[in-house]
């Protein structure tokens, strides 16, 4: 189905470069919403489907760059933007990169950006590409970069899917992208642990999997608490249970483990901390909570 002049009057027409699952996305989005499109990508035969639904289809990524003065790039990773754009203009454009990327590597693009004559946003997608374009799905999008680009785009790049700026310093984006994720892979080496203790019993991995949803859920309250220490200084306020409460604890936790045949390696680098933390002043340390940890990953 083809896009009807009437939808697309009044839209900001933008340039897609890159149509992996992530790009492609992107673009059903943008055109559902009434975009005009222009898309590019090294393998052209991805772009057949967004062009029968009316996107125009660049032969090459400077040509694409030319088509519109908003250029949303998805590609690969930082390198293949190098080699995308080395020889497009660039001047008077707005750059918005949406690569998974470092903060380091953003602020490098944003200055790199700047010095060719664009405005530069650089994104963090929270969200895989299924929730794309269904805001019930609860996808976003965190920005960092320029403010004025990103208000003045601001309902295009939320078409898809929610946009969130974080900051004028184009590492931002990536910085909060990166935190959330980590603490994403986290949750699940402590799930894997879960399900590990309990494989070889006759315990059902699906009985036990609303416990653990719900112990977790029930635990996520703990992260506003720890912001609030981080913030104050003082680790010991509405503490319920201890630093040295839960180090005298953590052998149960380890001799569990090897009765069951379990390595504890997903669990002993914390504990370590955990101990390290008490270790170092325990008559100061012991009453905290375990925002302490922090700290020592800072050294």
């Amino acid at each position: 189905m083809t896009q009807n002049a009437a939808d697309t009057v009044s839209k900001t027409p933008l340039t897609l470069l890159g149509l992996g699952a992530m790009g492609t996305a992107l673009a059903g989005a943008w055109l559902a919403a009434g975009h005009p499109l222009t898309v590019w990508n090294r393998t052209a035969a991805k772009a057949g489907p967004l062009a029968a639904r009316g996107a125009a289809v660049a032969a090459g990524a400077a040509e694409a760059v030319a088509a519109n003065r908003l250029v949303v790039v998805c590609l690969l990773d930082d390198a293949s933007i190098e080699e995308a754009l080395a020889g497009a203009d660039l001047t008077g454009k707005d750059v918005v990169n949406l690569i998974t990327g470092t903060p380091g590597t953003a602020r490098a693009r944003a200055a790199w950006a700047t010095a060719r004559g664009a405005r530069y946003l650089d994104g963090g997608i929270m969200a895989v590409p299924p929730m794309i374009g269904i805001p019930q799905a609860g996808p976003y999008v965190f920005y960092s970069g320029s403010r004025d680009l990103f208000e003045e785009h601001r309902a295009t790049l939320a078409a898809p899917a929610d946009a969130r700026y974080v900051g004028a310093d184009a590492g931002f984006a990536a910085l909060h992208d990166v935190a959330l994720l980590s603490a994403m892979y986290g949750m699940f080496g402590g799930v894997a642990h879960a399900f590990a203790l309990v494989r070889g019993e006759s315990v059902d991995p699906r009985e036990l999997a609303p416990l653990l949803s719900s112990w977790l859920t029930a635990m996520a309250g703990s992260v506003a608490a720890t912001a609030e220490h981080l913030a104050a200084g003082d680790y010991t306020g509405g503490v319920a249970s201890s630093l040295a409460m839960q180090v005298a604890g953590v052998p149960t936790f380890l001799r569990t483990a090897e009765e069951q045949g379990v390595s504890a390696e997903l669990l002993t680098p914390y504990f370590d901390l955990m101990r390290r933390r008490l270790a170092a002043d325990p008559a100061r340390h012991g009453a905290e909570d375990l925002t302490g940890v922090v700290d020592l990953l800072r050294g």
